[in-house]
């Protein structure tokens, strides 16, 4: 059974329209696909979701990166980061979305970036080639939104280095294989809901190609 993580980086709940988007295509790829997916959601903002990376987690980190021996407590640090790592990689395909947070990603997902790229986890790094992604052979949407940032705004309406810093780090861990739709309603929309329905087309163009993806070679077969 394939598996989609689907990361809400929205602590709005139902009020958040990344997160209603991000639920609608959901439903648009499970109704695209013949057999069952396993949705698994994180919400980054839930209470215990994410294990502090701190002090002892930043001295494992460096005792791998320098070949030496971790102490007990930074092993239980590194342990911790390692289970939200090991969720993040056992997932065939991610769904994110991300509303704008001061032209960034919000806080919380950061730490869950910064939990799961890890040396020999995501990436590699080699001192002629540099730096190479691990995930390779997974595939994402990712569903920004903002409140009053838009494309072709003047400077004075912000800008983005949310979308941009997000898919760098979708590349850089190896998931080439990306969708970025944008919803932006903004203080500047006379048409908001147009908006939203064009947004909504736009994940349901997008829905049948990710399905496809995610499907067993043998069930496209058999739907024929």
């Amino acid at each position: 059974m394939a598996t989609i993580l689907h990361v809400n980086a929205s602590p709005r709940g139902a009020s958040s329209g990344s997160l209603q988007l991000a639920r609608h295509f959901i439903r648009t790829v499970q109704a695209s696909t013949p057999g069952d997916i396993d949705i698994q959601t994180l919400n980054v903002f839930d209470p215990g979701a994410l294990p502090e990376f701190g002090t002892t987690a930043a001295a494992a980190k460096m005792a791998v990166f320098s070949g030496q021996e971790q102490t007990l407590e930074q092993l239980t640090a590194w342990e911790s980061a390692r289970a939200v790592f090991d969720q993040f990689a056992a997932a065939d395909a991610y769904v994110f979305n991300i509303p704008m947070w001061n032209a960034g990603v919000p806080y919380a997902l950061k730490q869950w970036i910064d939990l799961v790229t890890q040396p020999g986890w995501s990436f590699g790094f080699d001192p002629k080639d540099g730096y190479s992604g691990l995930l390779e052979g997974k595939h994402a949407m990712a569903i920004h939104t903002s409140g009053v940032y838009s494309p072709g705004v003047p400077p004075a309406f912000g800008q983005d280095f949310s979308s941009t810093f997000f898919a760098d780090w979708l590349d850089f861990v190896g998931i080439s294989d990306a969708v970025h739709v944008r919803f932006a309603p903004t203080v500047l929309n006379a048409n908001p809901e147009e908006t939203r329905r064009l947004a909504e087309e736009e994940l349901d163009d997008a829905a049948p190609a990710f399905a496809a993806k995610l499907t067993p070679a043998e069930l496209l077969a058999a739907r024929g």
